[in-house]
């Protein structure tokens, strides 16, 4: 009997192990899920829009699109993080809301996504950020600039807060770090040892004086509520934690709160 239950537990140990090491190497197949596109592809985009090529070294090249309202002077831009699938081109439907009110749209792709080069780490996802953000200062005053990130964008975006100030810091379907998101889904394993990436939203967000809002569905299935909603005790006075009741991880935008706090915002 003793040594039927040390078999089983040496099995249970041995699964165990594997597929730790497994999650460990095949995690950024989960985390992202980009689409490369070739420097020759020419978008299926009908919105007006300029991109930028910048090259980074002979390796790595940021691919930026700039989409552009109708007014010759527009009056700020929204620097654009989106989420974890495919390229730009998959989340060019969200910029009518702010480009329609008179604001540019910048919009980049991580390293691998879309045409933008080179192996990504967290390193140059803060690299590029940082570069992006300093191209917008050139043209933007602070108070001009909205800085707005996607699902997995969320923590970038709140990075980039932390270089500049900005008139406001928006969060949709944010997580409180990429360990704690593992570690929500694979809650066995030592998430914080075993990521490649950090990511600390939480951390990002702490004393910032920039306004933030968030919004968060009850029903998000990719990134739950519960991630955001430890966000909470880091905002400061003034700043919103939206939770939108039964909303979903990719269907906030269709909220008529989300509109309305939006609206709000675009037209200060």
């Amino acid at each position: 009997m003793i040594k039927r239950i040390i078999n089983i537990i040496v099995v249970l140990l041995f699964i165990y192990i594997v597929v730790g090491v497994l999650l460990y190497f095949i995690q950024d197949r989960f985390l992202l899920h980009p689409k490369k596109l070739k420097k020759q592809y020419r978008f299926a985009i009908t919105v007006p829009h300029q991109e930028l090529n910048i090259p980074v070294n002979q390796e790595d090249t940021i691919n930026i699109m700039k989409f552009l309202p109708a007014s010759n002077k527009p009056r700020g831009v929204v620097l654009y993080f989106h989420g974890n699938r495919e390229n730009i081109e998959h989340y060019v439907k969200y910029t009518n809301r702010f480009t329609s009110r008179g604001y540019e749209v910048w919009m980049e792709d991580y390293p691998g996504f879309g045409k933008s080069t080179g192996d990504i780490s967290e390193k140059k996802l803060y690299d590029q950020a940082r570069q992006i953000r300093t191209l917008a200062a050139s043209r933007f005053c602070n108070d001009s600039v909205i800085i707005y990130g996607k699902s997995f964008g969320t923590g970038i975006a709140a990075y980039t807060a932390r270089l500049q100030p900005a008139k406001i810091l928006v969060l949709e379907t944010p997580y409180y770090s990429i360990p704690s998101l593992f570690g929500h889904y694979a809650f066995m394993y030592p998430a914080e040892v075993m990521s490649n990436y950090s990511i600390p939203t939480y951390l990002f967000i702490q004393n910032l004086k920039t306004p933030i809002i968030i919004f968060h569905g009850t029903n998000d299935e990719v990134i739950p509520l519960s991630q955001a909603s430890r966000l909470k005790e880091m905002l400061k006075p003034g700043d919103r934690f939206i939770e939108i009741e039964n909303g979903r991880h990719n269907n906030l935008v269709s909220f008529p709160v989300y509109g309305q706090v939006m609206d709000s915002v675009l037209s200060l």
